[in-house]
């Protein structure tokens, strides 16, 4: 199949030097894209995984021009298949287009774009010289993708690679709102990871998406702390709650949320969250009265805090106390044991850098604790005279200790 592969490819360069139909006009330009299309047709079988011809494809990938059709004949394809399907995913199909369209690397200016495998004269005319028209072309491509039902799995691969891969190079990023949204709205890992590319779009392109904080809210639940996809999560719901226009009942809900998932949540979780909380009170202050307040309940079963309450502005958070974070001041891992004793000082205005421990893991949490170095400690002590160990002790004078 390689070997096909290749010759075809040979087929498509010298069919594009001596072209086999006659050229309309003086100084056109021919590309043989039939020939390229039944070429990308075979790398996208419907019941076969062809991954491994597909990567050693990729190195013609990077011609400007072959990039420019095969994204045509892709979109092509996707219409001609997938709408025979009605809505019924393709797992093998949509996994072999993946695997061809997720590595495309795109020209970032125009001057870029100098990898041509077919050879013409007047290119400045040529619309494969434009930028503007590969945009286009990748804009679609993905489009036609995206529009139709993904198997779950694909679902993640797409929205990891969505923030840097596929956004930056669209004419019109905010063509995904309807993509993210649904994503979003799936719950569990897909809406952790559809995060990423929702805050693109708010911060950048002025999406209002009503009811997120109240969904963001709702996406905390007890595997957080252990799915690998934590440290992204966490650095975005840092910058979600980085403003303090924020309303203290909102914050504090978030604060107690995360305090009472952190009772189950294993060392290397707990030792980033508890400085994240500590954040949260250096930009929110009206959230301290969770630390000071006097009168905590004295039966856990009373904390007026409603867990399961969706709303954040329902959840009684700022009537509550911060009882969690107390109890994990006697967490049988001394670190976190010190971490959490930070909330019985007053806080510094300085917030803690939380970066380094985003991607804290056990592995690395243990290799720590057994590379520290133990220090002899000094202990006074009265060597021991005597059967007894006396002073005085009248044994000491018939025998001795060997």
């Amino acid at each position: 199949k390689e070997l096909s592969l290749c010759t075809l490819m040979k087929f498509v360069e010298l069919e594009a030097e001596h072209p086999l139909i006659k050229e309309e006009w003086k100084g056109g330009f021919t590309f043989p894209r039939e020939l390229l299309k039944v070429v990308v047709d075979g790398l996208i079988p419907l019941n076969e995984d062809a991954s491994l011809l597909i990567s050693r494809f990729q190195e013609y990938m990077e011609y400007d021009d072959i990039r420019y059709f095969v994204m045509k004949a892709v979109t092509e394809s996707i219409g001609q298949v997938m709408q025979k399907t009605k809505e019924r995913p393709l797992p093998l199909y949509q996994q072999n287009i993946f695997s061809l369209i997720s590595p495309i690397n795109m020209p970032n200016k125009e001057r870029d774009m100098v990898k041509f495998m077919v050879k013409q004269g007047n290119r400045e005319e040529w619309k494969v010289s434009k930028l503007q028209a590969h945009k286009q072309a990748f804009e679609k491509m993905w489009l036609s993708f995206l529009k139709h039902k993904l198997p779950i799995g694909l679902y993640k691969k797409v929205l990891v690679i969505l923030h840097d891969s596929i956004l930056p190079y669209m004419n019109e990023p905010t063509l995904m709102i309807d993509f993210l949204t649904v994503a979003y709205g799936m719950g569990g890992a897909i809406s952790l990871l559809a995060l990423n590319g929702l805050f693109i779009l708010i911060h950048q392109h002025n999406l209002e998406y009503p009811d997120f904080y109240k969904k963001l809210y709702s996406l905390l639940d007890p595997s957080i702390y252990h799915v690998k996809y934590r440290a992204r999560f966490f650095h975005l719901a840092d910058l979600f709650l980085s403003s303090s226009h924020l309303p203290a009942y909102l914050v504090a809900a978030f604060i107690k949320r995360l305090s009472r998932l952190a009772l189950t949540a294993p060392p290397e979780a707990l030792l980033m969250v508890v400085p994240f909380i500590c954040n949260l009170f250096r930009r929110h202050p009206a959230c301290k009265v969770l630390v000071h307040r006097p009168d905590g309940p004295e039966d856990l079963s009373e904390d007026p805090y409603i867990m399961e309450e969706e709303e954040p502005s329902e959840s009684r958070a700022l009537e509550s106390s911060l009882w969690e974070l107390q109890s994990l001041q006697n967490h049988y891992h001394p670190d976190v044991a010190q971490a959490a004793a930070i909330l019985n000082q007053s806080l510094s205005e300085i917030e803690d850098d939380i970066s380094g421990l985003l991607e804290l893991s056990a592995y690395e949490l243990f290799d720590r604790e057994v590379k520290k170095t133990t220090t002899d400690v000094p202990l006074e002590f009265e060597p021991v005279r005597g059967l007894f160990g006396k002073k005085n002790d009248i044994f000491a004078e018939h025998f001795t200790l060997e």
